[in-house]
């Protein structure tokens, strides 16, 4: 499919390459090479592909590591979870440790994902600072500013979710001396307004691209995750306006009518996609793409895979059997293509991110053509049934938006009443359905963990499984700081409460 990815495959190696050897994206190192960004920056051209660098930092990772997106930032939102856990074949010790809820600040998963983030950062700070010297289009120069702008948000809202107060870089490193890039931590508070400052220029995006532009940020995303943001702000009044001007902005979202088509290759960037990290089939470059559970589905075998569920009493069992969500998010069987077969597996395996046509052809799956779901209309459905009953207990939009998810979900018409419509509840008891709600929507996407730690309720779901039992506690509400960050400025980079 052409997209945004194949650009960022095309133009990162053109310009990128030579920006991030002369700028270095690490806060603990020093920049290096000859070459200065702002040397490189003359043309439209230069602009397009500096942004194009800021996407690939979302599904590209360095040599021989998993992207940010397409597998390491799984590890703290998933893996670190109640519903996922470390199998037999999971031999990195410190993905174990993030499975149990034991790792320190030496855990290499931890190290990566902060790294990956900043280096993230810095291209979008490399962007928006070099941008407004190239000549060209000031239309197309502003639109790829808050392009940038909008993958800092959603970079930083991954950050002090993830940490807490962090350091907040806003200039190329190149431009920075010694001190700084060893910065100190910020106060969740600067953090947040810096957020939204960056979402709300990005809501000057377009509504829709075209062509190769397809998987861009758009003003839909920046008001989706604008949504999310005062959600986890606990501001239940302007999550639920932005969740309505997404809604009823008259940009065409809406929910597959097969819940099926969110993952499929076929239906890549669809109506439901509000924003997604691209990939391609076989995506190479950096590192490696998009290698969540199921990509790396490897064969018709009953050896326990690296990542399985931890109790499915709890989690697959959870499903009703004509909830259509439930063999889409996990497969128990499957034709075997060399035998025409039926294998069953001994569990059920993750599945949303199987691309059947391959597996149905034989081929391998591995870095399967799967894009990652970062906000779908469905979630801002959510968001806004939450935002309301926070506010007033349910009322017929808040019944009316989880309904709708619901419909879906039992294969029912989205906007006509059915028998699987939830009615008839208080404050409480909307909240707790809707909490089951985005288990059952969201399984594997990213969700899982951000949910258990906004709702207060991480501990208690993790002492419910019981391989994680022993090693959960309240210092599990945040990650540490990495260890080799720590070291560089023990005072300005304190360490969470734990660690």
């Amino acid at each position: 499919m052409k997209n945004i990815q194949k650009t960022i495959i095309k133009s990162f190696l053109l310009l990128s390459a030579m920006i991030l050897s002369s700028c270095n994206n690490d806060l603990d190192l020093e920049p290096e090479g000859e070459l200065t960004a702002s040397q490189l920056y003359k043309t439209e051209a230069d602009a397009i592909a500096g942004v194009t660098a800021v996407y690939s930092a979302l599904s590209f990772g360095p040599s021989g590591e998993q992207s940010l997106y397409g597998r390491n930032l799984y590890f703290l939102t998933d893996m670190a979870s109640d519903y996922a856990a470390a199998g037999a074949s999971a031999s990195n010790p410190n993905v174990q440790a993030i499975s149990t809820s034991s790792h320190d600040a030496n855990n290499d998963r931890v190290d990566l994902a902060w790294k990956q983030i900043y280096k993230g950062i810095n291209r979008a700070n490399v962007a928006i600072d070099n941008i407004p010297k190239v000549t060209g289009s000031e239309t197309l120069k502003q639109r790829l500013i808050n392009e940038a702008k909008f993958i800092r948000a959603l970079l930083y809202f991954d950050l002090v979710q993830l940490w807490g107060p962090v350091p907040l870089v806003l200039h190329e490193a190149e431009s920075l001396d010694n001190s700084v890039l060893k910065a100190d931590r910020k106060d969740t508070e600067i953090i947040y307004q810096q957020i939204i400052s960056d979402l709300t220029a990005a809501e000057a995006l377009p509504a829709s691209y075209s062509g190769t532009d397809l998987g861009r940020a758009t003003v839909g995303a920046a008001k989706a995750l604008l949504s999310k943001v005062y959600l986890v702000r606990r501001e239940w009044d302007k999550a639920q306006q932005k969740a309505e001007e997404v809604i009823n902005g008259g940009y065409g979202y809406d929910l597959f009518e097969d819940f099926g088509d969110a993952f499929r290759p076929a239906t890549k960037n669809g109506k439901e996609h509000i924003f997604s990290i691209q990939f391609e089939l076989g995506q190479s470059g950096t590192g490696t793409g998009n290698t969540l559970p199921g990509v790396t589905f490897n064969g018709f075998t009953n050896v326990e895979p690296a990542d399985i569920i931890s109790d499915t009493s709890l989690f697959y069992d959870i499903y009703d059997d004509d909830d259509t969500r439930k063999n889409v998010s996990y497969v128990k069987s499957l034709i075997n293509p060399a035998t025409g077969d039926l294998f069953t597996f001994l569990k059920p395996r993750f599945s949303k991110y199987i691309d059947y046509n391959l597996v149905n052809s034989g081929q391998s799956n591995s870095l399967a053509a799967m894009n990652f779901p970062v906000i779908r209309y469905s979630e801002v459905l959510l968001i806004l049934a939450e935002a309301i009953n926070e506010q007033s207990g349910p009322t017929t939009a808040a019944y009316d938006a989880i309904n709708q998810v619901r419909r879906r979900a039992y294969n029912q018409p989205l906007y006509s009443p059915s028998p699987y419509d939830l009615t008839g509840l208080d404050q409480t008891t909307f909240r707790e359905a809707l909490q089951k709600e985005r288990l059952l929507e969201f399984v594997q996407e990213g969700q899982r963990w951000f949910d258990l730690v906004r709702w207060g309720i991480l501990v208690e779901s993790l002492k419910k499984v019981p391989a994680k039992a022993a090693g959960v506690s309240d210092r599990n509400y945040l990650f540490p700081i990495p260890q080799t960050q720590h070291d560089l400025n023990p005072t300005g980079l304190w360490q969470n409460p734990g660690y």
